[in-house]
């Protein structure tokens, strides 16, 4: 095949045609990882004549365009295009404004005949379009009407500074839940922080990880990021029900059951399930018998608010209930999603689709409710996490199938810590079907975890610049550029309607500039002590991390303050690799990093003592004084836990998202070291009601 057309094609479509390497040397992009990455957009090449065709429909397509394909504006500004040609134009507003805001536009300035440029009115926050005709031909532009910013921390709380706490939700134990921690215990947990003075709560992300699916388990591997993971529903708090001997019997069947996964040391996550599942479907058959109406409207409501979205996603459960959560292994009918099989589908399983459409309402009731708890004080309340992608045998990949890459999965290139590069078998969205579709897969997946939360940590936030895709195969990958500042201003845009700040974890290696043009749109960065160092080694003093920030000592992937003291995660590596020997370099080197932390303490006397307790005073008491925005403390931290959440790189070799809380909820407020954090949040002014 002819090179050069094949790179233009591959860039058009984003694809590099090299990148460096973790150490700097030139990887080129090989003409089959070329043809592979332009299949999962859609494109299959075999011969010249097919490459012809595709440069013309695709690269000359778009060098013919008189008006650009798309084009970025400010929410409530007018704004004058640099073009115009003389074209008679209208614009249709975005299909999700609410009616009172498309109403209050007069017709009469959505249209008009240009001169030499188009002038823009002032349009609310949307995905709009565009739509001009001048010389026989029609050419749309998407507009994407903006937020300058997303909201920031003071906007919302009053508060340039606040601090909360992060948990795992999986591993709450407590006196009334059924093995594992529900959204109960989260509105409880988080009602105790509010009267610590914190601002949030941070947990992992609560995604669905399917119903049907008995090995689901981390929750960064969710089925689909849109919808929530029924796991952590409360079954004693469901309301709309009257209380019946039938419903009283039915929590008293699984009392005995539930006790036992209570006082396991992990979570039983496949009896859980079994458990959980069985009572989920026993309780909708009782709220069908005795709903009353109020309920049952708001379930009518909340589906024609959802409308085929949920539908899509209610349909691939009951599929998977049938024939199994990896719709890869479906038949085909239904892997190809043949419209005339899906609507037999979608009669058979009637039922099963009702039961999904419910369980995902009551899942949205109580997280609704619990963010509505935990923000009651004025504070943020609930700090949710998007994970960077769904599985690509899940629900996402399925129900989105017309934006997705298809045959390829998200990962990292090899470096020092993956010589042979990382597959992380997760779904990629393709940036030119995104924008064929007006990102509205995108836009539901940010809008359907704003809503529940006052923060939103997007994982991998790098991935919004360039995304590295694996070919199915054992095919070489490369890296794909992706629409920075479009997925941005579509984040600003679902932050404003939700009033939820956005953090951008932007670990690892950062391309120049990208941090400034994160912030530029008021995404907060994040900053983990453990990894903020300068080039000769030295901990960067909280004092100079970035102020526009979320910083902590530690997170779910890293080791807890009391591993990191005692190496524990260097001990676990060896372990699993099953050295003799322990790796006593990198265990001299920790020692020497928990000395430099003793250092941040300003008293020098206090340089010797390495002890937990010292430490955690130190590190924490610089970081509650820092300018930081916002402060987090691991409940792992505070409860001087040893072992991590993860052990990045691992699956069954290391408990990953299995250990559970040391204490139970009821007997968090004894545990002396949460006055003692909440005294030194107070101190640095950083509590709920201190200015």
């Amino acid at each position: 095949m002819n090179q050069d057309k094949l790179n233009a094609l591959a860039g058009f479509f984003g694809i590099h045609t090299a990148y460096n390497d973790f150490d700097g040397n030139l990887v080129q992009t090989s003409v089959e990882t070329q043809l592979a990455l332009l299949r999962a957009n859609g494109l299959h090449l075999d011969n010249d004549a097919m490459l012809d065709e595709a440069i013309e429909s695709y690269v000359v397509a778009e060098q013919d365009r008189w008006f650009p394909r798309e084009l970025i504006t400010g929410t409530g500004f007018d704004y004058q295009c640099n073009f115009g040609l003389g074209a008679r134009w209208h614009i249709e507003l975005d299909e999700d404004l609410p009616d009172d805001a498309k109403h209050s536009i007069p017709d009469e300035v959505l249209c008009g005949i240009a001169e030499t440029h188009i002038s823009l009115p002032p349009l609310p926050s949307g995905i709009h379009q565009l739509v001009c005709e001048v010389g026989g031909r029609v050419e749309i532009v998407t507009l994407i009407t903006a937020p300058l910013k997303a909201p920031s921390v003071e906007q919302l709380t009053g508060k340039s500074r606040v601090w909360g706490i992060n948990a795992p939700l999986y591993g709450f134990r407590s006196h009334r839940n059924s093995g594992i921690g529900d959204f109960e215990d989260l509105a409880q947990f988080s009602e105790y922080v509010q009267s610590l003075g914190g601002s949030f709560v941070g947990i992992n992300p609560v995604h669905a990880l399917g119903f049907s699916d008995q090995y689901a388990m981390s929750p960064y591997s969710p089925t689909h990021r849109g919808f929530l993971n029924t796991q952590h529903i409360a079954l004693d708090q469901f309301s709309g029900m009257p209380a019946s001997p039938q419903l009283h019997a039915l929590l008293q069947a699984v009392e005995t059951q539930w006790s036992e996964l209570r006082v396991s040391d992990q979570v039983e996550y496949q009896s859980h399930r079994v458990c959980h599942n069985a009572a989920l479907r026993d309780l909708h058959s009782l709220f069908l018998d005795h709903a009353d109406q109020a309920s049952l409207d708001a379930l009518a409501a909340f589906r024609a608010e959802k409308g085929s979205y949920l539908e899509r996603f209610a349909l691939y459960e009951a599929l998977s209930d049938h024939y199994g959560p990896e719709w890869h292994r479906w038949p085909v009918q239904f892997r190809d999603r043949h419209e005339d099989a899906l609507r037999a589908a979608r009669e058979l399983y009637a039922t099963r689709i009702d039961f999904h459409v419910w369980l995902q309402w009551i899942a949205s009731v109580q997280l609704t409710q619990t963010q509505q708890r935990a923000s009651g004080n004025g504070g943020l309340g609930l700090y949710l996490d998007l994970a960077v992608g769904a599985r690509r045998g899940g629900g996402e990949s399925w129900c989105e199938h017309d934006s997705v890459a298809q045959g390829i999965s998200l990962g990292a290139p090899p470096d020092q810590l993956g010589p042979d590069g990382q597959n992380w078998g997760l779904v990629a969205y393709a940036p030119k079907k995104l924008a064929a579709n007006k990102y509205k897969s995108l836009r539901n997946i940010y809008r359907s975890a704003m809503q529940y939360a006052g923060v939103l940590r997007i994982d991998h936030v790098l991935g919004l610049n360039r995304s590295f895709w694996i070919p199915d195969g054992g095919i070489p990958g490369a890296y794909v550029t992706q629409p920075l500042d479009t997925f941005l201003s579509i984040l600003s845009i679902e932050a404003d309607a939700s009033n939820t700040a956005v953090i951008g974890e932007d670990l690892g290696l950062v391309p120049d500039g990208f941090r400034d043009a994160v912030q530029a749109h008021g995404i907060y960065g994040y900053s983990v002590l453990q990894y903020e160092k300068w080039p000769d080694g030295r901990f960067k003093h909280p004092n100079e991390l970035r102020e526009f920030s979320l910083a902590s000592f530690s997170t779910h992937d890293t080791p807890t303050l009391k591993g990191f003291i005692s190496g524990c995660d260097i001990k676990w590596r060896d372990r699993i690799r099953g050295s003799e020997h322990p790796s006593t370099g990198a265990l001299e080197a920790r020692a020497h990093d928990v000395a430099a932390l003793a250092k941040l303490d300003p008293d020098e006397s206090t340089h010797g003592d390495l002890s937990f307790d010292h430490l955690f005073n130190t590190i924490h008491g610089s970081l509650a004084h820092s300018p930081v925005a916002m402060l987090a403390v691991q409940l792992d931290d505070i409860l001087a836990e040893e072992e991590a959440q993860n052990l990045p790189g691992t699956v069954d070799q290391h408990p990953n998202w299995r250990r559970k809380c040391s204490l139970e909820l009821e007997d968090l407020p004894k545990d002396k070291a949460f006055d003692e954090v909440a005294q030194m949040m107070k101190e640095s002014g950083r509590s709920l009601g201190e200015l």
